[in-house]
């Protein structure tokens, strides 16, 4: 690998370390401010809606100069977000300028893959910048939860700094300082990226245009009979992923009665098993045998209820990794197969703003009516058990859909497809 890849991992991984940390800590937030329990889902959902609303923008924009300069800016609005949580803006609002960040940080990053490397490095880099976003969940997780647990928040409170007052008063406030640090780590990296020479046509600004535009990607990619596979189990597995962040959360407090701070480790852990699946799917899944990983997706969703069944720490760990894994296994492949068609069929940058518009959009669909179910009072085992049943049954779906595609098309063909650039 080039060593301006290196440079591109290490600012992914910082940002959102950065990201997964702030969760930890706005949650926190509310809990201080006494918020209802069903605010908490929306803090994600305010986060991923600029997802959604700028996607039709930010392809664009991250193809209108170079990436390592898009990643510095959006890095910097991330860091706005995280201050504004300090001037008593209430944490969605800050949390949504956060993922006002985020939502134009994405293409850049993914795109500048495309710029560096040939395409049969493609699913290799995928795998290693998947592995670090998955590491710096576990990590961001975990670091969040111990910003905020008594030991150290209690510490940070207590350093004082003659001539300054901070008025950081709480755990949470104290846990969101140090991450705005981490932002300013990630700002560093950025401005050390290559720039690696790839310009694009000038972009247009006419939002109508760009709207039009994106609505085009947007149907090629679901006419596509590999693209709207792809498409769909990656769809479905970022909606299910976020809310499980929640539902493990809930059900760590109500079934092992845990709290926030020690919480945030068993979501670190489903994320470990994520990374271990995905590195394993890295290693034996070349681009021709993506589809054979479909069938996973189904077990992993009749192994979520098994959570129901659990009530000590020491037997949750290795279900939640177990759960994780199977959910790397087969995302990982799928998410290269949809970049290669998608590069195929669209450019690079418009391809991921596509994917990131559907994954968004089902992350807010998802936890909207996660949310509804919490605000309906169900147990959480109940919920748990709804949703084991909808993953599996949504995977079962899309299996039955590449069954009928593989029968009627030609799918071999469509892998080995490359565009030829002169």
């Amino acid at each position: 690998m080039k060593p301006g890849f290196y440079t591109i991992m290490a600012a992914q991984f910082f940002s959102s370390l950065a990201d997964n940390a702030l969760l930890i800590a706005a949650i926190a937030l509310l809990i201080e401010l006494s918020a209802p329990e069903w605010m908490k889902p929306l803090l994600k959902l305010f986060f991923t809606v600029s997802y959604v609303v700028l996607a039709p923008f930010v392809g664009a924009f991250a193809d209108s100069m170079p990436k390592g300069k898009v990643m510095f800016i959006t890095n910097t609005i991330k860091i706005a977000g995280c201050a504004l949580l300090f001037f008593t803006v209430h944490p969605l609002l800050a949390y949504a300028v956060v993922g006002l960040g985020a939502a134009a940080y994405s293409p850049a990053k993914y795109g500048i893959l495309t710029e560096l490397l040939p395409p049969e490095r493609l699913v290799a880099a995928n795998g290693w910048i998947e592995g670090t976003t998955v590491s710096s969940i576990i990590l961001g997780t975990m670091v969040g939860g111990a910003l905020i647990s008594p030991a150290i928040s209690g510490w940070l409170l207590s350093l004082d700094f003659p001539g300054f007052d901070f008025a950081i008063d709480s755990p949470a406030e104290s846990a969101i300082l140090v991450i705005g640090l981490i932002y300013g780590i990630a700002a560093l990296f950025n401005l050390r990226i290559p720039d690696t020479g790839a310009r694009y046509e000038r972009q247009h600004t006419n939002p109508i245009k760009l709207l039009a535009d994106f609505w085009h990607c947007n149907t090629t990619l679901w006419r596509d009979k590999l693209g709207q596979i792809s498409l769909a189990v990656t769809t479905l597995f970022w909606g299910a992923g976020a809310t499980l962040q929640f539902i493990v959360l809930h059900w760590a407090r109500d079934q092992l009665g845990m709290q926030l701070d020690k919480a945030a480790i068993l979501q670190g852990i489903v994320a470990l098993g994520i990374a271990g699946g995905a590195i394993l799917a890295a290693r034996f899944v070349p681009l021709k045998q993506t589809p054979s990983v479909l069938k996973l997706g189904v077990i992993m969703g009749l192994v979520v209820p098994g959570m129901t069944l659990v009530s000590s720490m020491g037997a949750s760990i290795p279900l939640l990794v177990i759960i994780g894994g199977l959910a790397g296994y087969f995302v990982v492949p799928m998410n290269a197969l949809l970049q290669h068609r998608g590069h195929v069929l669209l450019s690079a940058g418009h391809s991921i703003a596509v994917q990131n518009f559907n994954e968004n959009l089902n992350i807010l669909v998802m936890l909207g009516l996660y949310a509804l179910l919490i605000k309906a009072e169900l147990h959480v085992n109940t919920i748990i058990i709804i949703f084991g049943l909808f993953v599996a049954g949504t995977m079962a779906l899309v299996i039955r859909r590449y069954r009928y595609n593989r029968r009627n098309y030609d799918l071999d063909a469509l892998i080995g497809v490359e565009k030829h650039h002169h």
